[in-house]
Parts: structure tokens; sequence; C-alpha cells
């Protein structure tokens, strides 16, 4: 799985994201910010690695949130960065959480295939198709840490650019260089590692 293929995987198992380019936007409603943006952060969520039994809690924190602190918005950036810095800082309050759970860990494999509906419909194959890619993408991601996982989700994923990157994580350009170097090295030798695996199962069947 290269990192052009992970890209299109993740197109396939997400709905179309609309047009990216950078402009100073109205302040748009509540109502329109959650209705357009909900899947792509309950997506989000689960791509940085919040347990599937926690990921409603999360999203309804970012939207309170965002709620909120919506007047505060200037259009300076898109909404849905806004929204997915507002993310980043519920995960990182997640994960503290959870660190002073003694014995619970996150599971970070999605295998809900209700939040996998394509409104323009897809078949029983191609839905479990689409979900195993999923799957695969979502585990190869367990394996980086959580600071690699961010900034290889915002990059290679979500294809933020790496000012944008930096800002979301307050931290500097040379540290998501350095993440990012490092997250596409390990996540490439993850990919390996599957399709060794895969290539040996393959051989093992009848």
């Amino acid at each position: 799985m290269s990192l052009l293929s992970l890209r299109r995987t993740t197109a396939i198992a997400e709905d179309a994201r609309p047009d990216k380019a950078p402009c100073r936007q109205a302040r748009p409603t509540f109502d329109a910010v959650y209705e357009e943006n909900f899947g792509f952060i309950w997506r989000a969520a689960r791509r940085l690695g919040i347990d599937a039994s926690d990921t409603d809690d999360v999203v309804q924190e970012v939207f309170v949130i965002a709620h909120r602190r919506l007047p505060e918005f200037e259009g300076r950036a898109q909404i849905k960065t806004w929204l997915f810095k507002i993310l980043v800082r519920v995960v990182h309050h997640y994960f503290r959480s959870q660190q002073r759970k003694p014995g619970h860990r996150p599971v970070t494999s999605s295998s809900e295939l209700e939040s996998l509906r394509d409104p323009r419909g897809l078949g029983p194959a191609e839905t479990v198709e689409r979900a195993d890619a999923v799957r695969v993408l979502d585990g190869l991601l367990a394996r980086l840490d959580v600071d690699k996982r961010e900034v290889f989700v915002l990059a290679e994923i979500e294809e933020l650019s790496s000012v944008e990157i930096a800002e979301i994580l307050g931290v500097n350009l040379n540290t998501v260089y350095s993440r990012l170097r490092a997250a596409r090295q390990e996540f490439a030798r993850s990919v390996a590692r599957f399709q060794t695996q895969e290539l040996g199962a393959s051989h093992e069947r009848p």
C-alpha cells in the first residue's frame, strides 16, 4: 500500500470531500457546520485512534466546543481545519484520560459497517470490500504512536499542508517535518510486513 494507494483507499472509504481552495469564509450557522462536517469529524476521530465506543462522545464534545466558539470564527481558515484543530485537542485530552485508567487501551481497528454507508448506494460485496480496506488502514495506523499518527493522518489522508499541521498541533515546522518523515518510514515498514503476511497466507490457502 503506497501513499498513493492509501489516499485512494481513503477516498473509497469516505465520501468525496469538498474543494479545499483557501478563501476567507463568511461565518456559517452551527446547524450548517454540524450537518456538513459531522461525518468527516467522526471518521477523523476514528483515524486518530479513538475507541469505537467513545467516538460519539468525542465528536459530541468537539461540536459542543465548536458551538461555543463559532462566534469567534473569522473565516481565515476553512471550517474543516478549524474543527480539526478542536478535534486534535479533544483527542489529546482523551488519550491523557485513558492513561489514568489502568488496564484500558483504546481499540483502534474499525469494523462499523454502518459508518461506511455511501449515499450513492453500494451492494453487499462492495460494502464488505470497503470495510476491509478501512480495517487494514486502521490496523496500519494503529502501529504509529500518537504524535506520528496525527501528522500522518493530517498530511497523507486529510492532505493538509505542513504549515496547517503545525498550526493545528501547536508545534514548529521542523517538528512536523521530523514526525512526518518518521511516520512515513514506519508506515512503509508496516505495509511491507502486511504484504509479506498476506502473500504467505495466500500461498497457504488451498
